[in-house]
């Protein structure tokens, strides 16, 4: 399909929106609510919290953290080749596709996940962490090419917001399910919190489908030299010969390194933080998520228009101003009060600032035809984010015996990049749209 025809096309937009809306129930459900507060609930371990992961004992949150490492870490490793093959094949929603079908897969096998097959339950999160994050990969390409020139934060936001709205629908029905299972015939053994993971997987794979009906099944000519695998070497050789050329670009990968380490540690591992540091009950942590989402869907909105009116920058530079807030209120928390009230601003500012990165970054990036290729370096950073970011996390608790001290960690990474955006301000970069 013609590039140019993509741009502003509705049709497209709405469906690039939609998987959105489709996959943010995993963010939600799985990795947010249901599956933390089920995980802690099977994985006891001994007075030390510590399990047995094939024959290795480590503490159950520390397991629950390194899995998240892992995952990321596979996809990151893996989204450079593969999305400038989908660059230089034009095959960019194939791929969508595969990773989609890997993680609603994996979401609905944790079904069988119990206290008696640990290993079972970690290998399915895994493989729903890396469809998740690995579809991203080809989901963010997108974004630059349906966009017309300043409504990349509007569309951004709506996706995130959509997004949000589906997770919580899902999550609401769920909600009854886990606190009342004798409505659906169910006992309080678990089942709910299983049936919860197994509609996550099938509402992904369901609404993912109009958005692969509708985006276009190639973007170029399919090339059919045999030397694809070095074609795509090149492609990404020259993505980063021209970061080297754009300086304002390096700091941006920086920053949002820094920022998004910070942002998705907080996002993977509060819930965990409220029930072992805190001891708060199912009952006042998934409530809480859903609180979280609902005030996500307003300060996703909100940040895009400060971006509008402020500027891009100076919106991401009050948005980790106000994660590094978050990190000591969170050090000092006691009480399920104030973790509720630090809920509600890691709620405003969580899609905000990852709307917001999204659509800064495909301002930035030179127009062509290799977004795939730019946004798999963006993607990596994120990736390799998320992969530092808990894998600290987790051997901090592990070496400290408490989640308190990686608090202190996730503080200095939100100061750095506020740092970092700081700087891009010398650049005087046009980005506040029309």
């Amino acid at each position: 399909m013609d590039i140019s025809r993509l741009k502003g096309n509705k049709k497209i937009i709405r469906a690039w929106t939609v998987y959105d809306w489709a996959n943010s129930v995993y963010q939600l459900s799985i990795t947010s609510a249901i599956l933390p507060a089920y995980y802690a609930a099977v994985a006891t371990g001994d007075a030390e919290s510590k399990v047995d992961f094939f024959g290795f004992s480590i503490v159950n949150t520390t397991l629950y953290a390194w899995t998240v490492s892992f995952s990321f870490l596979v996809v990151a490793l893996l989204s450079p080749l593969l999305s400038s093959i989908a660059d230089y094949t034009g095959r960019r929603k194939l791929f969508m596709q595969i990773f989609t079908y890997i993680g609603s897969i994996g979401c609905a096998s944790l079904y069988f996940f119990d206290k008696n097959n640990l290993e079972f339950g970690i290998i399915s999160f895994a493989l729903a962490s890396i469809g998740y994050s690995g579809s991203l990969v080809f989901y963010n390409a997108w974004l630059p090419e349906i966009a017309k020139t300043g409504e990349e934060d509007k569309i951004s936001a709506q996706g995130f917001a959509l997004g949000y709205i589906g997770g919580v629908v899902l999550l609401i029905f769920n909600l009854i399910m886990l606190l009342n299972p004798e409505i659906f015939g169910l006992t309080k053994d678990g089942s709910a919190a299983r049936i919860s993971f197994l509609s996550v997987g099938i509402w992904w794979i369901v609404f993912a489908q109009y958005t692969f009906y509708y985006l276009p099944k190639r973007l170029i000519k399919e090339n059919k030299s045999k030397k694809l695998l070095m074609n795509g070497y090149k492609e990404l050789k020259m993505v980063w010969h021209q970061f080297n050329q754009f300086n304002y670009l390096r700091i941006f990968l920086i920053s949002f390194f820094f920022t998004m380490m910070g942002v998705l540690t907080v996002m993977y591992m509060a819930a965990n933080f409220g029930k072992k540091e805190l001891g708060l009950t199912d009952e006042v942590l998934i409530p809480t998520t859903l609180i979280i989402q609902i005030v996500g869907v307003i300060g996703a909105i909100a940040i895009a228009r400060m971006s509008k009116k402020y500027g891009n920058i100076e919106a991401l530079i009050f948005c980790c101003t106000v994660w590094f807030l978050i990190c000591v209120g969170a050090y000092f928390v006691n009480s399920e009060f104030t973790f509720i009230i630090l809920a509600g601003f890691v709620g405003f500012v969580m899609g905000g600032v990852q709307a917001l990165a999204r659509s800064t970054y495909a301002k930035l990036i030179p127009s062509g035809n290799d977004n795939t290729s730019y946004f798999s370096f963006y993607d990596v950073c994120e990736k390799m984010a998320v992969v530092l970011g808990t894998f600290f996390y987790g051997l901090l608790e592990q070496l400290t015996g408490s989640m308190r001290t990686s608090i202190v960690l996730l503080g200095f990474l939100f100061l750095i990049a506020i740092i970092g955006w700081s700087r891009l301000r010398k650049f005087k970069l046009q980005l506040i749209s029309a």
